[in-house]
Parts: C-alpha cells; structure tokens; sequence
C-alpha cells in the first residue's frame, strides 16, 4: 500500500561532536545531494512516487501524469512484497472485519487515497508463462513460488513441486485419482457430453482442475474461491490458463445474472448451504438455470456427524422441488424443476417466493435475499433442454434479454460487426489472437459478448465484464454459453495481478462518466494503472474510443511503461473511432 511515515527517534542521552561525526554528515549530505540530482530532470529519467499521505498532492500527480510525463519519467514500482496485491482482498484490512456469514472475506476496497500509485512489479524469477495446453499440466514455480497447496494437497493430488515447475496432475480432495474419471462418473447421471451444458459454476475450486478437464466436453466453468489460508489456489487456476476469479458466498450474491449456470458444482466447498434459513441454497438457486444440475461432493453428504446438515440440504431441496437423481458415495446430485412447479409453503425453513419486483439479476454490492427466486418473472425459452445445445446457442438471439431495443436485428448486426473487428485485429493490426501467445483475455465493456463470441475458434477464454452501471445485458452473455461478471471499474477486479494476457476495451469514457451527469466517477490513471496490475508482461491492451480519448491514454501509456501504437479504425466501421494496441514491457525491481 502506501510508504508508512516513521516518527522520529527520540534520544535518550547526549554525547560530544567528534571527527567521525562530521565525516558522517558531509557523507550522507553528499549522498543526499547525488539522489536528488539523479531523480530529477537534472538527471533525465525518473520515478513518480506515490502519495498515500496527502489526498491533494496524490491529485496533483495524477493530473501530471494526464498531460504528460516529461524526460521519460514513469509511476514508481511497488514494494517487492506487493507482487500479490489485490487491494479489495487485502487480509492485512479485511481481517479487521467481522466473522459473520465471511463478511472479511468478501471485498472490501480501501479508499482511493489510501491506495498508492504504483505498478506491481513481477516476482523475482518470473518468466513468461508457459503456453496452453501445456499451462494447464504445469507452471513455472518462480512465477509464484508458493509451496503451500503442493505441501498440503499433493497427496489428494492437487498439484506437486518438480523441479522448475509446479505439476498439475488433476486430482482433487473428492477426487484423488483425477478430475477426467470423477467427471465420468458424473456423466452417468447427468448429460456431461452432447451440448447439453455449457456453463458451469465450481463453488471453492482449489486450483480449478474439474473446470479444466470439463473444457474437452465443451463446457465452460466459472471456478471460483476467496483468497484463504491457501493465497493462491486461484492465481494457480488463471497461470494454468483456466478461467477462474476470487469470491466469496458471504453476505452479498455472486456478480453473476439469474438463471446462467448450467451446472453448479461443490467438491468438498464447505459452504453451509442450509444455514441462515438456507440462505446459500436460495443464492445457489437464484444462479442455476431451470433444469439445471447441483453436485454437491463432500460433507456434509453422507458425511460422519454431520447427519444432520445431510438431513437439512436433502429437505431444502425438496421443499424446492429438486429431483435427486442419486446419492453415489459422497456425492449427490438434484436436478432442478424446469417451472416454479411448487410454492415452498409450510417448510421448516420458512421460504417463501420472492415479490415480482424483485430483480433477480441485481448482483453488484446485492445483500442476499432470503426468499426463493420465481422462474416465472423472467419471460423466455432458458431452461436447460429448451435453449439451444451448443454451439448452436453461442449464435442464437437470447429470448430473454429485454435490452435489444430493435429485437433480434441489433443483436444480429452486433455480432457481425464483432466478427470483421476482430479479423482486422489479427489481419492489419497483428495482435496475436489465434496464437499460444494469448490465453486469458478480458473484455472489459462486453455488452452482448460480440467480441468473446468472435473468437470462438481460438484457444482462449474470455472474461465478459458487464460494468455494473450499465444496462445488464450478462443474462444475454450467459445464454449464448459465455461467462463474465458484473464489475464497477471505479474499483479494482478480483483477481490476481498478472492473469491476462490482452485486455479489451471498448469506449472507456462510457464506465468512467456517470451516466446521468455526464461527470467523470474516478481517473483514467487509476484505471490504467489497475489494468497493468492484472496483465501479465507482455500483454496486450486494445483500446477502442474517439481521438481525444485514444491520445489522452497514449499520454499516460509512457508513465505506466506501456508502448503505443495508434490505428485508424477499420476501413467499413462508421463513427470517429480510433484504435490504441498497448503492450506491457517486461520491467523488473
């Protein structure tokens, strides 16, 4: 965070000036007098350090760094122990926060002049990542050096040191011997292959090898896990090219629409899903599409003395109206009604339909309801056996988005205009898509998910970012077979730095002005500079925008150690947009 400032020392006893004593002075004064020449002007290149003290000199730097750093200079690094930093899961100030239903573990972002400006440098040793397909069976060991999960679940097999790397052999606490054969066992209950599923959610995944091995049937998993005792299971997920992000199922909803998930899996989550008068359960149902599939492996499913948690999760899920297809070992798996089939009245749990008012897709900063969520308020073909198989449905018109204004033109014309975007990308742009050189992309103002859907032959995952201010359109991203989330960029992402390698972004100024005053809600440094906390070095950022925009992030681009390269747009495109292609440089401490 920021450079803490030290009191003074205070002297307890006086001595005698001597000799030695000048000498020291004249020497650290001289010292002094060389480090200030060398960082500043008179020196040529410098550091910009941060300001986490005074809130008005922290302005002033950011304005500086708007119009244009002189004489090469750029914003400071961090310190070498920040290389992890994620400031809105930050234990050193979240644990200071209440146990309740994991309240600490949620996000929890510090105030913007608390947060220091500067760039998180890699750790020592870190190399480019190694390529996918290879990535997801092992990762260099000094691109995170952390021994922990390998010491402690290497025999479940997790994940093992050897040499240089870290090994993934695909195992699990509820799977030892592989994600591929308990997935096979899976498929004898419900339907793995076909295109029937493709979105999937895995509640506390560890380091996401079951989303991983899912990816050969087709099937696109959200893996998520807090930033726990084990730090890095999901930094361990993204290095493997797996798509994952850090939450918590605390006091809030998932930033996730109603109804996306296809499949909602728990191996050994521990998340108590009847507690709270079933208040998991309810946010567990609020996510899974009807006709959707729940495994739950692990306690408390046939778990010795939790009897009684195994009692309460079977009557909640009959009070819903789930169907148990099997109870296989430690492993049980429900199927949800396709309808709001029964009202659950005279429960033990006490719930009850949610008012028709409620909006079920509401998930940014969304207290979680106590009450069911009705099928029947959201219009539209959507249940699991009727909308599309894939890849069929990654092109249909999503029945139940309400936001195409013209119907399925628009939505028909947004696709077709993402699909020549992004061959001029690759054709007259030469960004890498299409090449092991990119994995994990994010799109950071996805609207429909045109961009991610245009890149559905490629070896990469995309992180649909629907900006929490705007229209939710990510029912739509999810019914097509995509993933994403909902996210406000006045704050930090979940994730860990170094996790994508492109970023694309499509007209900036849109989530940085308040849509009702026109004002800007926070600084384009602040964005710039938590975009190159999460790419990796090397990576790339797009940025579509008008001129004035392009020039303006061009500007900052030097301070945050970015190389430029502006492009007109393509020769069919209308409107005055420009497009800026960013690479990252590979800087150490």
């Amino acid at each position: 965070m920021g450079h803490p400032n030290f009191p003074p020392w205070k002297r307890t006893n006086t001595r005698q000036w001597r000799l030695i004593d000048l000498i020291s002075i004249a020497f650290f004064s001289l010292l002094f007098l060389f480090f200030v020449l060398f960082y500043t002007t008179l020196g040529g290149r410098r550091v910009v350090g941060p300001s986490t003290v005074d809130p008005q000199q922290r302005i002033r730097l950011v304005v500086e760094i708007e119009e244009g750093m002189p004489n090469g200079r750029t914003i400071e690094a961090c310190p070498a122990s920040e290389v992890d930093h994620m400031p809105c899961e930050d234990p050193r100030r979240n644990s200071q926060l209440s146990r309740e239903m994991n309240y600490y573990r949620e996000r929890h972002c510090p105030p913007l002049e608390e947060t220091a400006l500067c760039l998180i440098p890699p750790p020592n040793g870190y190399r480019v990542p190694v390529r996918w397909p290879e990535s997801m069976h092992k990762i260099w060991h000094s691109n995170m050096p952390h021994n922990k999960i390998a010491d402690r679940k290497g025999h479940q097999g997790w994940m093992k040191r050897e040499g240089q790397h870290f090994l993934f052999p695909g195992g699990g606490t509820m799977f030892p011997d592989g994600a591929e054969q308990y997935i096979e066992k899976l498929g004898q209950y419900i339907p793995i292959n076909g295109g029937v599923l493709r979105t999937a959610l895995d509640m506390g995944c560890g380091v996401a090898s079951f989303g991983g091995y899912l990816l050969a049937q087709n099937i696109l998993t959200m893996s998520f896990a807090p930033r726990d005792s084990h730090k890095s299971q999901i930094q361990f997920a993204l290095e493997r090219g797996i798509p994952a992000f850090v939450a918590m199922l605390g006091t809030r909803r998932l930033p996730f629409p109603a109804f996306g998930f296809d499949l909602v899996h728990c191996s050994r989550c521990l998340i108590p899903f009847t507690a709270y008068n079933a208040t998991y359960f309810i946010e567990v149902d609020r996510l899974l599409r009807p006709g959707g599939y729940l495994v739950i492996s692990g306690p408390p499913v046939r778990w010795a003395k939790q009897e009684k948690e195994w009692s309460d999760l079977q009557a909640v899920a009959k009070a819903l109206c789930y169907e148990q297809i099997t109870v296989d070992g430690n492993t049980a798996i429900w199927k949800k009604p396709t309808a709001d089939s029964c009202i659950p009245n005279g429960n033990e749990f006490g719930l009850e339909l949610c008012d028709d008012s409620d909006d079920l897709s509401q998930a940014w900063y969304f207290k979680l309801k106590k009450c069911v969520s009705s099928m029947s308020s959201i219009k539209g073909d959507y249940a699991v056996g009727t909308i599309p198989k894939w890849p069929e449905r990654l092109t249909a018109a999503p029945s139940r988005s309400t936001l195409l204004k013209t119907g399925v033109d628009e939505y028909e014309v947004d696709t077709k205009l993402w699909v020549g975007r992004v061959a001029h990308y690759k054709n007259s742009l030469n960004i890498k898509l299409g090449t092991p050189s990119i994995r994990n992309v994010m799109d950071m103002n996805a609207l429909y998910g045109g961009f991610a859907a245009a890149l559905k032959s490629d070896p990469v995952w995309v992180m649909n970012v629907v900006p929490a201010q705007k229209p939710p359109t990510l029912d739509a991203i999810f019914d097509r077979g995509l993933i994403g989330v909902y996210h406000d960029w006045c704050e930090p992402f979940s994730t860990y730095p170094r996790t994508y390698d492109l970023i694309h972004a499509s007209s900036i100024e849109s989530f940085i002005k308040d849509p009702a005053s026109g004002k800007s809600r926070f600084n384009i440094v602040d964005l710039m500079v938590e975009i190159d906390r999460i790419l990796r070095p090397e990576g790339t950022v797009v940025v579509r925008d008008t001129p004035e925009v392009i020039d303006k992030v061009a500007r900052i681009a030097h301070a945050v150690r970015w190389k430029p390269t502006i492009y007109d747009k393509e020769p069919d495109s209308h409107g005055r947009e420009k497009i800026l292609v960013l690479t990252k440089t590979f800087w150490k401490l």
